[in-house]
């Protein structure tokens, strides 16, 4: 008998339609299938208030762990031949449910020695957060074998937009009634129960050797080379206000508003501004930089760690 374990926080529920339908397709009288959801101890309520979507700005980005209930005795009781993992992105960063999981002695153990597969729900820009998640799990001492990255695919800006709307008023709607729908599309979350195939061929032969090549197949995967290069500057930028904040600030005080306000007003002008600017000198050096971005598209689309 196979043991699967899937991990997951789901803040809107589309993580885990997501998962859900992949899962799906693994159900065998050979395969048992274990869930543990991420609770925090301290909920983050959906859809958010602005308030908090911001206060949790610090210590997502910062990997700052907070306390989350530990996994049911008969979750922890097996070890697993397979780990899903469900990931999602917070600040360019692995959602603080889902690092506070990782860094966790429960982690480290259903983890240790274990093959994962990651599941990635996001607006676009994942890239980073990855490479993070890849570094937590290496800490856990577990082996990456697969990652599935479905994305909102409408174009960045227009995005930006959509997602603000369902965040901060919970409504996955045509906002005025002329934007399109946010976040993962419908046929997107539906279509996903193909990439169950290859994943429950290799948990069966125990060779997860080739799984990412085969998910490639089936488009598991699409790199934006130009969001890559606004993922890295972003990362940049953002360690220089996490730092900031929190030196000058402490969590819950009025001054923590007050320099969180400052870094909402600065996120604006970065979004709007700085993200069309990286963009164009994007285009301006293509031709210049040719190889590396063929080199970083291979490199995103693989589950290697540089």
């Amino acid at each position: 008998m196979k043991e699967v374990l899937v991990v997951y926080y789901s803040q809107t529920g589309q993580l885990f339609d997501i998962i859900n339908n992949i899962v799906s397709t693994l159900k065998d009288e050979n395969i048992n299938i274990t869930y543990h959801e991420i609770i925090p101890k301290k909920p983050f309520p959906f859809p958010w208030k602005e308030e908090d979507f911001l206060d949790a700005f610090p210590d997502s980005f910062l990997q700052t762990p907070h306390e989350v209930h530990p996994p049911r005795p008969e979750v922890m009781g097996k070890k697993y031949d397979l780990v899903i993992l469900g990931h999602q992105v917070w600040y360019l960063s692995p959602s603080i449910p889902l690092n506070s999981f990782l860094k966790s002695d429960a982690a480290k153990k259903l983890l240790h020695d274990t093959q994962v597969v990651t599941v990635i729900g996001a607006r676009n820009m994942w890239y980073q957060s990855q490479e993070k998640l890849k570094r937590l799990l290496i800490n856990c001492k577990a082996k990456l074998v697969g990652n599935i990255a479905l994305v909102d695919r409408h174009i960045n800006h227009l995005s930006v937009i959509t997602i603000q709307h369902w965040m901060l008023r919970g409504k996955k709607d045509r906002y005025l009634g002329i934007f399109p729908k946010p976040g993962v599309s419908k046929k997107d979350i539906s279509e996903a129960k193909k990439f169950g195939r290859p994943i429950k061929a290799c948990l069966l032969s125990g060779d997860f050797s080739k799984l990412q090549d085969e998910l490639l197949g089936l488009n598991a995967v699409t790199i934006k080379p130009a969001l890559i290069q606004t993922d890295k500057r972003g990362n940049v930028i953002f360690s220089k206000w996490a730092a900031l904040v929190t030196k000058k600030s402490k969590a819950g005080t009025a001054s923590r508003k007050r320099w969180l306000r400052g870094f909402k007003y600065y996120l604006q002008f970065a979004i709007w501004i700085i993200a069309p600017i990286v963009f164009i000198v994007f285009l301006l050096t293509y031709v210049l930089f040719y190889r590396k971005i063929q080199k970083d598209i291979k490199y995103y689309s693989s589950v290697d760690l540089k």
